[in-house]
């Protein structure tokens, strides 16, 4: 019975060598393969969270630095963290905080570089959406129209699309082109929301401009 269970277990001994010697290199090779896959992608967790921490540091540092107005290390934060650590969340936020704050201070081609540096790197709608606004701004304020238009040329979400019009009724009230300005003002009034405050401001300069508000909103 001994001989038996030890012939047995001989020939599935002798069957796997076999297998192994004809698959082993395979089976080692794929293992290798998912093992270098699972410890990349580990790094690459590791390397993300890392990325997010310290970049987190440096936004607080370019924050701080808008909160005193100190636009030097302003400006050397705001590098550093699009230096190193450009692809994150954080790196976008700060650069269009820098370019709020810069604006704010009369930097005006400094504004516009950091605001045209968030339109080409954010994933974020949102965050490439008010950069734009304020490119447009900035734009409108040098009487450029044709470049603010073309700021506010790109599709926006829904959020943004009562800005984007009031923004340009704003450019067309400066062309002195009232008629559209009024429909401009209106589509913006109509698309923000009720409790939104920035809806007042609208409905001043449709006053100015001799529109009731809610008046031409009820009557659409």
């Amino acid at each position: 019975m001994a001989s038996a269970l030890d012939l047995e277990e001989q020939e599935q001994l002798d069957q796997l060598k076999h297998f192994w010697k004809r698959w082993g290199n395979l089976i080692s090779w794929v293992l290798i393969a998912l093992l270098g896959a699972y410890a990349a992608w580990n790094g690459w967790q590791y390397w993300q969270n890392r990325q997010a921490s310290q970049a987190v540091v440096l936004f607080d540092t370019v924050e701080q630095a808008a909160q005193r107005r100190d636009l030097a290390l302003l400006e050397r934060a705001v590098a550093d963290i699009q230096d190193k650590f450009g692809s994150t969340t954080a790196a976008h936020h700060a650069t269009l905080l820098a370019g709020k704050v810069l604006a704010d201070n009369n930097e005006t081609d400094k504004a516009e570089k950091a605001l045209t540096w968030v339109t080409q790197k954010a994933d974020d709608a949102g965050l490439v959406a008010l950069a734009r606004l304020r490119l447009a701004s900035l734009a409108l304020q040098a009487k450029a129209y044709d470049k603010a238009r073309q700021w506010l040329s790109a599709e926006v979400a829904p959020a943004f699309q009562p800005l984007v019009a009031d923004r340009l009724g704003d450019i067309d009230l400066q062309q002195g082109q009232l008629d559209k300005a009024r429909q401009q003002y209106q589509k913006a009034w109509n698309g923000l929301d009720d409790r939104a405050e920035y809806r007042q401001i609208v409905a001043v300069k449709l006053a100015a401009l001799g529109v009731d508000a809610k008046a031409a909103g009820a009557s659409k």
